[in-house]
């Protein structure tokens, strides 16, 4: 269980956005990378319209492991990537979240469309579906979702 009110002494989390990939071998190797490849996207954006926004973004990935035994973090938006196999938040959320893309039971988007919630899930069977998966997020999804985490006044709490 998390000590403090904080991830590390001195860290402001009320910025963050999480990007949650499981703690097993195979989200280490196939999910992280592209948590990091969707990192890089969020910063991207951040640069182009950070001036614009009310509140800074800064996403930072972490292990599912991390992410459900720190409780502050717990209510900052947060996108978790990798199935219930292997991603333990990716489990927890697959039962409270609302599919907003499922494909034939191969890829899964799990997001609230009005942005209220600003908890998010995306998978697929296998890495290339996942891949697709996130794909399919940074374009359909993103932008509005980044932008409704930036004018986020009071976090969705279960």
């Amino acid at each position: 269980m998390a000590e403090s009110a904080t991830p590390s002494p001195g860290v402001d989390d009320s910025s963050f956005l999480l990007l949650v990939v499981g703690a097993h071998l195979r989200a280490e190797v196939a999910d992280r990378p592209i948590a990091y490849r969707l990192q890089n996207t969020i910063a991207q954006w951040v640069g182009r319209y950070g001036e614009q926004l009310s509140a800074p973004i800064i996403p930072i990935v972490c292990c599912d492991v991390y992410f459900m035994n720190q409780e502050p973090l717990q209510k900052r938006p947060t996108i978790s990537i990798g199935g219930p196999g292997v991603n333990a938040l990716s489990a927890f959320y697959a039962q409270r979240l609302n599919p907003a893309l499922v494909r034939g039971n191969q890829m899964l988007i799990q997001l609230d469309p009005e942005f209220v919630d600003l908890r998010v899930c995306i998978w697929g069977m296998d890495h290339a579906l996942t891949i697709t998966a996130v794909d399919h997020f940074v374009e359909r999804y993103l932008e509005p979702y980044l932008r409704a985490v930036a004018t986020q006044v009071e976090p969705k709490v279960d």
